[in-house]
């Protein structure tokens, strides 16, 4: 019993600190252990108990002067002593947070990424960023109607533009880097995007779980289609992904409302429809925040209004008077719902059609991640189906409009791997086989035609000597072919237009609409004598017959045919034709 004593008294005193305590801890375990313990007296003896008083005295005085003294610690070099944070902050090979070879991996994947997609998607890939990059430096060239209506801001593609003047200002401003850099940066950004959802999900989970969820935004076919195309959907999604590394999810550690609402604000600028997934995140935060005033007086009303400050200057400058061009945008198509005049589908269609063709064959593990992830993620879905409920509410709809909500998907299809035990390994192979197949063929085959003719424009441009003679005119549904961005030179050229009407006419026709009720006649009325004619026509297969006798009489040769893609429909043909006519006099002027 004495020895347990003894023993738990000596555990006491390491931790004692004042002085006091300590000399009464030393003469307790000596009384009671009667034995000697490292740094403390031999056993009291009669004999010898007036000189081991004398020296408690003194250690009473040591200790009390030394509980004076700021003691200094040893510092200790152990990585166990260090916080994630600290740790993470030490290591040489990190950047953005990341070990660099994951960033290196994932920057040249998406490299890789960006030259294995050469097929178009949407008109608004080259004609609301690259063609008014194109006109802002080089001074011609042709902005759609968005642009005399003020619909669009000049913020997104001052971007590409900053891009084009350097090149031009090194006298690099060839076709092929003008071309291939823009898509490069947008690339480099996704690359960025997809390192900050890993590195949230390892912040709020764990690696194997951040891991899974990386390697299905790897995978996604559809983010491989579109992330490393110059859309404001793919800079939405990218400024949408790194905002949410800053937004204060539970058990982030980087959560930052400056950031990432500035983020979100920037987003908003460059496509004012991003505010509809960020609407219940950003309730979210205003209900949970407990100094709601301050949010909103020192986050969101400063970044909000410094960033629409920065885009009114903007467009101040390229269109010469002061222009919200976000509530035109929204009153157009939000309020007037006029996006129906380029097409409309019914309510369901994200529901039955847009939403399972993005996910793709990531769709079943959607599903059963819903089921197993945490309560905490529960935003994360709340945000994808209001994304969907309220883009159903608009007529006009297409798939890349719900991209941005793709990535939080990811998370969910993350969530289900992680889960899986005995089907991991088929579902792996499942996943990157079959997603493998929809990302080569749709960034490889499927409508490639109407990028390859621009390259033989580019032949006609650079090759013939006599550059004012050739022409060009396009044939095709209005925008079917980006046009000076990937040319870069002052060729005539001419396609069929298409601006909605405005007026509020009810038997409205383009002109696109007028030349495909009746092409043949369309074209003799147009071009009534031989000067007129354009020396290059380029036009879809499905018209060649209907045209055929326009062709002979015309002296159109085919020079050029163009595979486009395995689904025609409508307008658009299997491939692409370029008819050539020799000039037998004069120079050919085209009508404008």
């Amino acid at each position: 019993m004495d020895e347990q004593r003894a023993t738990a008294a000596f555990f006491r005193l390491r931790k004692i600190v004042a002085g006091d305590q300590q000399s009464s801890a030393l003469l307790q375990l000596s009384s009671a252990s009667g034995r000697s313990w490292p740094g403390i007296s031999r056993p009291l003896s009669k004999c010898g108990m007036d000189q081991e008083r004398g020296d408690s005295s003194l250690t009473l005085r040591g200790l009390r002067n030394r509980s004076h003294e700021k003691i200094k610690l040893r510092k200790r070099k152990s990585i166990l002593y260090f916080s994630t944070q600290e740790k993470s902050a030490r290591r040489p090979g990190d950047l953005l947070g990341e070990n660099i070879y994951l960033l290196l991996f994932t920057i040249a994947l998406r490299i890789l990424n960006c030259f294995l997609v050469q097929t178009s998607f949407v008109p608004d890939e080259y004609w609301q960023s690259l063609e008014v990059a194109h006109h802002m430096v080089f001074n011609y060239g042709y902005l759609t109607w968005e642009w005399t209506e003020r619909l669009r801001g000049y913020t997104f593609p001052l971007i590409f533009a900053s891009i084009y003047k350097i090149l031009h200002l090194l006298g690099k401003d060839t076709v092929q880097l003008l071309i291939w850099i823009p898509r490069l940066a947008q690339a480099l950004l996704s690359a960025v995007a997809d390192v900050r959802l890993y590195s949230l999900m390892k912040q709020l989970e764990n690696q194997e779980v951040a891991r899974w969820v990386f390697f299905c935004q790897l995978c996604s076919w559809f983010t491989w289609y579109c992330c490393t195309r110059t859309l404001t959907n793919t800079m939405e999604t990218v400024l949408t992904i790194i905002a949410l590394f800053y937004y204060p999810l539970e058990g982030s550690k980087s959560m930052n409302s400056v950031k990432y609402s500035s983020l979100v604000a920037l987003a908003f600028i460059i496509r004012p429809t991003a505010v509809i997934p960020w609407t219940p995140l950003l309730f979210r935060h205003f209900c949970q925040e407990p100094r709601k005033l301050d949010l909103i007086l020192h986050h969101f009303l400063p970044v909000g209004f410094v960033t629409l400050s920065l885009s009114l200057m903007i467009d101040r400058i390229f269109f010469g008077q002061w222009t919200l061009v976000q509530f035109n945008f929204l009153k157009f198509n939000v309020l007037q719902n006029l996006g129906t005049f380029y097409g409309s589908h019914p309510w369901h269609w994200y529901f039955s059609q847009g939403f399972p063709v993005i996910l793709g064959t990531h769709l079943p593990f959607f599903i059963h991640g819903c089921f197993l992830a945490p309560k905490r993620y529960r935003i994360l879905l709340v945000t994808v189906l209001w994304t969907l409920l309220v883009y159903s509410m608009l007529s006009h709809k297409e798939f890349r409009f719900i991209y941005p909500v793709l990535p939080f998907c990811m998370v969910f299809c993350g969530y289900s791997l992680t889960h899986l035990k005995t089907w991991k390994k088929p579902a792996l192979s499942f996943l990157f086989l079959s997603n493998l197949f929809l990302a080569l063929y749709t960034g490889l085959v499927h409508q490639r035609g109407t990028l390859d003719v621009m390259s033989h424009v580019q032949k006609v441009c650079y090759n013939n000597p006599n550059k004012p003679s050739a022409s060009v005119f396009v044939m095709m549904p209005c925008h079917s072919t980006p046009y000076y961005s990937h040319v870069h030179c002052p060729l005539p050229m001419r396609f069929l237009q298409c601006p909605p009407d405005l007026t509020g006419k009810s038997q409205y026709l383009d002109e696109a609409d007028i030349f495909y009720l009746n092409p043949l006649n369309w074209l003799q009325r147009e071009f009534h004598d031989d000067a007129s004619l354009p020396t290059h026509l380029i036009i879809f297969s499905i018209l060649e017959e209907e045209i055929s006798a326009f062709l002979t009489s015309s002296s159109y040769n085919r020079t050029a045919v163009f595979f486009h893609t395995h689904l025609p429909e409508g307008r658009i043909g299997s491939h692409v034709y370029v008819y050539e006519r020799k000039l037998t006099g004069k120079f050919n002027k085209m009508k404008f």
